[in-house]
């Protein structure tokens, strides 16, 4: 009798609104690296997921060999290190794709999340925590004005990274979105 071992795979946690799990998810897709993915529910948390990263956030990854990587962007990299057949670590843009993430993350998200649950943030309005928003996504409309996608002529890191909190931004209020002067981004697949 012939058995056939499994071949393990790394196992993925998401949650498929949480736009880092979806950072992360593109870039699993892009380099079409398998994964085992275990869909959560963020109030009803796997046992399994909370030993691997006791922080409980999404995304996580455990390797086959026990790694655990609990950081999108971190999750990204190591995908893209296994097949980076588009060429998303062109060393050409590399550090400037890197820069508008860092600014995604720790500026805009800062003020995405109070745009989105303006209620929990009364120490100023919607409306100025959506402007505070805005100087992010008046950057990346020029940005669009210059090039097809963020970084130059092809969807790369960059793109992938941010499109999943433009998308959540839009989502705030959608007929304000779509009327915003915003038509480049606008027109970007979300």
């Amino acid at each position: 009798m012939i058995e056939l071992a499994l071949t393990p795979r790394p196992i993925f946690y998401s949650f498929r609104r949480c736009p880092y799990a979806m950072r992360a998810r593109l870039a699993i897709a892009i380099t079409r690296v398998v994964v085992e993915l275990r869909e959560v529910e963020l109030r009803d948390k796997p046992a399994a997921m909370l030993a691997v990263s006791p922080k409980g956030t999404v995304p996580v990854l455990q390797l086959e060999n026990g790694e655990v990587i609990d950081e999108s962007l971190d999750i990204m990299f190591w995908a893209l290190r296994q097949n980076d057949a588009e060429h998303w670590l062109n060393s050409a843009w590399l550090q400037n794709a890197v820069q508008l993430i860092r600014r995604n993350d720790e500026e805009f998200k800062y003020h995405l999340d109070r745009y989105k649950y303006a209620d929990r943030y009364p120490a100023y309005s919607e409306l100025y925590y959506r402007q505070q928003g805005e100087l992010f996504l008046t950057d990346l409309e020029r940005r669009l004005n210059q090039s097809q996608f963020l970084c130059g002529d092809y969807f790369t890191l960059a793109d992938a990274a941010i499109l999943p909190f433009i998308r959540q931004f839009a989502a705030v209020n959608s007929a304000w979105f779509e009327r915003s002067p915003y038509p480049a981004l606008i027109s970007t697949p979300s």
